[in-house]
């Protein structure tokens, strides 16, 4: 069955909601974010929400005549030679949506680097205020470079204007930005050589000025072009150094509790407050927590690279058996909520956050979206 086309609210429009609360370039490079399947153009007026594609939430989403689905695991994550509704894989429920015209979302490790995404959530019912990434998401869009110019004391202005015009000194609001230091260049003209300054084949000092400035990096030919033009020297010298974008949202978060508690207290509290149907714990119940350290879904390594050790907890939703035994000999302690109980408040989180950025749209969480694992 397909959908008709409208002219109203879309799929993209749904895509382009998630972008501004997690950006797809936040996820991690081994993950597979954003639309996996579904028409961009395809009407939408009810997105339900899930943390796992299951048959039963399929079945959910065609019942509340879903337009689509927002899956926090990409049902599709590594490449595959086929889609069928027989496979009893994954890819047997995305064949269901798309027969049924319905669009599926992933988000994933997006949303877990995202600000109020996973992580943040956790942290919020921890009373945590104020957070920072374990590790940082590098941010691919960023495209700056340093130029640097060596240039004689007498043409220091001719050539730092050719490169404002040409595109470089831009920071924020700010223009015509520049950093300059005096200093001493030497060079020794070859026997073909034409030196501005001094004589060919005698080694010369001179007194020279370093400029630098930052250019977009696809200003940079026109900015090299115009401090050569400018310039006297036959060759003169710069260097290009791509830049880094400042580090600001990342995987996991750290962060100091509102006050010192028990390992016990915070694990029976989170439980609660996450509806968790096992919850586990590494160390002393009674140890006196500080700071928390949060991972949802799988810590695996990511906690040791912030060197947690006594008053840390490692708040996460499963725990491998050789990094609980690290864990209590850094004297540190550790609560495992359950990989799918540690995601799944972010949900109705996100569901709200939806809501208001597609007016008309009516975002849910799914019922039937339930944890794998039950209680014995």
């Amino acid at each position: 069955m397909t959908k008709k086309r409208s002219a109203g609210t879309t799929v993209s429009a749904l895509c382009d909601a998630m972008e501004t609360i997690a950006p797809t370039q936040l996820a991690q490079e081994w993950d597979n974010v954003g639309l996996l399947a579904g028409d961009p153009a395809a009407p939408l007026k009810k997105v339900l929400l899930c943390i796992d594609l299951t048959d039963a939430v399929v079945t959910e989403a065609i019942a509340d005549r879903a337009d689509a689905i927002m899956a926090y695991h990409p049902p599709i994550f590594r490449p595959i030679k086929s889609i069928r509704a027989d496979s009893g894989q994954p890819d047997a429920a995305v064949f269901r949506c798309v027969a049924n015209g319905i669009a599926v979302y992933s988000t994933h490790t997006a949303l877990d680097a995202a600000d109020g995404g996973t992580n943040d959530v956790i942290a919020g019912l921890c009373g945590i205020k104020h957070t920072v990434p374990l590790e940082h998401v590098p941010d691919p869009t960023f495209a700056q470079s340093k130029i640097v110019v060596f240039v004689p004391e007498a043409e220091v202005e001719r050539v730092a204007h050719a490169m404002f015009e040409a595109g470089a000194g831009h920071i924020g609001d700010y223009s015509s930005c520049s950093y300059r230091v005096g200093g001493q260049g030497t060079f020794l003209g070859g026997a073909t050589t034409n030196p501005t300054i001094g004589t060919r084949g005698k080694l010369e000092f001179v007194v020279e000025q370093r400029v630098e400035m930052v250019v977009a990096s696809r200003a940079v030919p026109a900015v090299v072009k115009a401090l050569t033009d400018a310039h006297s020297y036959e060759e003169p010298a710069y260097d290009i150094y791509p830049l880094t974008a400042p580090p600001k949202r990342g995987i996991g978060r750290m962060g100091d509790l509102p006050r010192p508690l028990g390992l016990k207290a915070l694990a029976r509290s989170l439980q609660k407050k996450t509806s968790a149907a096992c919850v586990q714990i590494v160390g002393d119940p009674d140890q006196e927590l500080r700071r928390a350290v949060i991972v949802v879904g799988a810590a695996g390594s990511l906690p040791f690279k912030v060197g947690v050790g006594p008053g840390d907890v490692v708040i996460t939703g499963e725990i491998r058996h050789h990094d609980a035994l690290t864990i209590r000999r850094r004297g540190s302690s550790a609560i495992a909520l359950g990989h799918w109980a540690s995601e799944r408040p972010t949900l109705p989180v996100l569901a709200e956050r939806l809501t208001l950025g597609l007016p008309g749209v009516k975002s849910i969480v799914a019922e039937h979206d339930i944890d794998p694992f039950g209680v014995a």
